[in-house]
């Protein structure tokens, strides 16, 4: 009997598989052609852009311009230009970090959610995996120096804009979530093994597994599905800012001779 709950429940598993397969850094929907060229430092006071972690270009004030160490002086016009480029970067910037965040939180959360429907909200396994995730979620914001304003984000290809998701943290949750699936399915079999169990049979407590787990998988759908479909909405708008933030760089390349070499956001 234990065995065969156990098979129903490795079965039904697959809606994690779904969840992992809708996190940031899976979908291809969305393609947004931007490369950055450098690393980006932005605090109250600057933004440092990094070439090879040295300051190439830095901005102080929002209008005074140093480039390799020397301060470039400025036209009113350029000022201008100076401060507007400022404005988008100290925008667009926190907006790609945000959303990178948000991404990770949204699986995490549609992890969790069927996680704690499994095994109790306060179960060993559940508290486990909410320890596990938490970490995660700090290592994310230490990644982007995300604290009281200042923010750092590396030089990298937005040619699909999920790129910040990809790698270590993508791998990270489905290896957390590998590592658990063996406690979890013993913790849920021996639960639905020793509930009822004078009351029910056990084709009724194998058919009341399945609704709960189809009943959970539905409200996952719907609640991923539409805050997935936010945060594109959010990636494209970004996406647009920011070829538009590249328009004013260009016209800050063309009229000072010092940045003539410079191109932070590459947009194709």
């Amino acid at each position: 009997m234990f065995s065969f709950i156990i098979s129903r429940i490795t079965s039904n598993f697959k809606v994690i598989i779904i969840v992992l397969a809708l996190l940031p850094g899976q979908s291809q929907a969305y393609q947004c052609n931007i490369h950055l060229n450098y690393g980006v430092v932005i605090d109250p006071l600057h933004i440092r852009i990094l070439d090879h972690g040295k300051t190439y270009v830095q901005i102080n004030d929002d209008n005074q311009l140093f480039v390799s160490g020397k301060e470039i002086k400025l036209t009113a016009e350029q000022k201008t230009l100076v401060t507007q480029y400022t404005h988008g970067i100290r925008k667009q910037i926190p907006e790609i970090v945000s959303i990178a965040i948000e991404g990770l939180d949204v699986g995490l959360k549609a992890v969790n959610k069927v996680i704690a429907g499994l095994t109790g909200e306060n179960s060993a396994s559940h508290q486990k995996l909410q320890k596990r995730f938490s970490e995660l979620q700090w290592r994310l914001r230490k990644r982007f120096n995300h604290s009281d304003n200042n923010y750092y984000i590396a030089s990298q290809d937005f040619d699909d804009f999920d790129e910040i998701f990809a790698g270590q943290f993508e791998n990270e949750i489905e290896a957390i979530v590998s590592d658990s699936i063996g406690t979890i399915l013993m913790a849920v079999g021996e639960a639905m093994a020793n509930k009822n169990e004078e009351q029910e049979s056990s084709e009724q407590r194998v058919n009341t597994f399945d609704q709960k787990f189809s009943s959970i998988g539905e409200e996952l759908e719907l609640k991923i599905g539409s805050k997935a479909n936010a945060i594109e909405t959010k990636t494209s708008e970004i996406c647009l800012q920011l070829k538009k933030l590249s328009k004013i760089e260009h016209q800050l390349m063309q009229s000072i001779s010092a940045l003539n070499n410079f191109e932070l956001i590459q947009a194709n």
